[in-house]
């Protein structure tokens, strides 16, 4: 399994990019989105990396980020009827954050707007990913069109963390803002986290 490549970037376009690690050029299917991040030609450069073996081929599909990559496994091994290119057209059409949210939501409109992805495609997606997803992807959908400050990104992070552990959004909330007015401006988002669990808000 190859799970990223760190080389120089040697060429690249809004589908793809070739990477020369130690005088190996790989060629990695990439997303908009990662496409837009990718840095200038001649540049070091780190792809996180899915490789996907078919009878009829190998193909490597490189992403900027883990969320990216996350969220392209998860179409792929989850959804029926999307494969990598669906995948890819999804994360180039639509930000992950924006993508959960409109799962969580049951937003088909929007995913239907996607190259690709009809009414039907995105009704599948709602059904097979909503529990996957579910509260907390609407929560981070909510939080990403808002610019947040350091300390307001750490309270969202703890707050999204407590959402994973099963508590409801209201709750997470507001056992998160407890914890810190009983803790302080410098606790972290672990420590806020295990104030919450302890307290078993």
């Amino acid at each position: 399994m190859i799970t990223f490549l760190h080389g120089k970037l040697v060429h690249a376009l809004p589908t793809q990019a070739i990477v020369d690690v130690n005088g190996v050029g790989y060629e990695a299917l990439i997303p908009l989105s990662s496409f837009d991040r990718l840095p200038p030609p001649g540049s070091d450069v780190m792809l996180l990396t899915q490789l996907i073996v078919r009878e009829d081929s190998h193909a490597l599909y490189g992403f900027m980020s883990g969320p990216e990559r996350d969220l392209f496994r998860l179409l792929v091994n989850t959804v029926s009827g999307i494969g990598p290119k669906i995948a890819l057209n999804i994360l180039s059409g639509i930000s992950v954050a924006a993508f959960r949210g409109a799962v969580a939501n049951s937003d088909v409109k929007s995913l239907s707007q996607i190259s690709g992805v009809g009414k039907k495609t995105a009704e599948r997606i709602v059904v097979e990913l909503r529990d996957k997803i579910g509260a907390a992807g609407a929560w981070e959908a909510a939080s990403a069109q808002h610019g947040l400050s350091p300390d307001a990104q750490k309270l969202n992070d703890a707050v999204l963390a407590l959402i994973a552990l099963g508590f409801k959004q209201i709750d997470a909330h507001d056992a998160v803002r407890a914890a810190q007015n009983s803790l302080g401006a410098k606790a972290t988002v672990e420590d806020l986290v295990r104030a919450c669990l302890k307290k078993g808000a």
